[in-house]
């Protein structure tokens, strides 16, 4: 038997059934347990060593067809060859600016390419002297 509600008699229309919630509980996922957690960290390991090791073929095919294609081998840088330098003393001549600028080695070359470059031109306390070597 059908009963009406108050509002079904006021406006004639029957009112909507009510919204139940359901008697069965819903079930949530149960939080992580340690083994889950590992095995989560386990798999975000693996991927980021599989991202890395792509990466590395990536950059070691594209060194390749870079090289396939006509490009250069990086060259290590040429070396400029080192300067000596001295500092013109009080006193100094040729000869003992040639044994500082050529430790070691016969002062004779050294004194004749010094006298050539300078053109007889007397040497000034303070002036700096650079020489390859």
């Amino acid at each position: 038997m059908h009963t009406t509600s108050t509002t079904e008699r006021r406006t004639g229309v029957p009112r909507s059934v009510p919204c139940r919630r359901p008697t069965t509980p819903v079930r949530r996922p149960a939080v992580a347990t340690g083994g889950a957690r590992g095995a989560a960290r386990a798999t975000y390991r693996r991927r980021r060593v599989a991202v890395g090791l792509l990466a590395a073929v990536l950059v070691l095919l594209t060194a390749r067809a870079g090289a396939a294609l006509g490009g250069t081998e990086p060259a290590t840088p040429e070396r400029s060859p080192a300067v000596r330098s001295v500092v013109v003393r009080p006193g100094d001549s040729l000869w003992s600016v040639a044994r500082r600028l050529a430790p070691g080695a016969d002062p004779r070359p050294v004194v004749d390419e010094l006298a050539r470059e300078r053109g007889g031109s007397v040497l000034q306390p303070g002036e700096t002297i650079e020489w390859p070597g």
